[in-house]
């Protein structure tokens, strides 16, 4: 089954980055868009950011903007997000979906028929 294999996550300190990568399995990552999302306990599926198939487009959304960057690299079929400035109330699980072939500010939080990863747990504390 398609999925994406996600990496990266754990414990940081405040005011610390991460990078998390997703990489997929099962299905060819250039012919998609990819979105970025985290969930907190408690909290709805918020969303971060995609990225077109072509790595030309970005988009960034949510309560995270200018501590974001989103790229892929299709030639090694990983995705890659790379957070700074975290905060404990970045702490979430962080997770990535194929969201069509289009990335836009409007990019769906439950894209229809979506490779998903399986989360990257992400604490902020010191």
């Amino acid at each position: 089954q398609a999925h994406f294999v996600q990496s990266g996550g754990g414990l940081v300190h405040p005011g610390g980055s991460l990078s998390l990568s997703c990489a997929a399995s099962g299905f060819t990552l250039e012919n998609y868009a990819v979105g970025w999302y985290r969930q907190a306990p408690g909290k709805e599926r918020e969303r971060l950011g995609c990225i077109a198939p072509d790595a030309e487009t970005t988009h960034y959304v949510g309560s995270m903007l200018g501590r974001l960057t989103i790229s892929r690299d299709n030639a090694r079929n990983v995705a890659y997000l790379q957070m700074t400035n975290l905060t404990p109330e970045d702490a979430a699980v962080y997770i990535c979906a194929t969201v069509g072939v289009f990335c836009s500010s409007s990019f769906s939080a439950n894209p229809e028929t979506a490779h998903w990863g399986q989360g990257s747990l992400v604490i902020v504390s010191s």
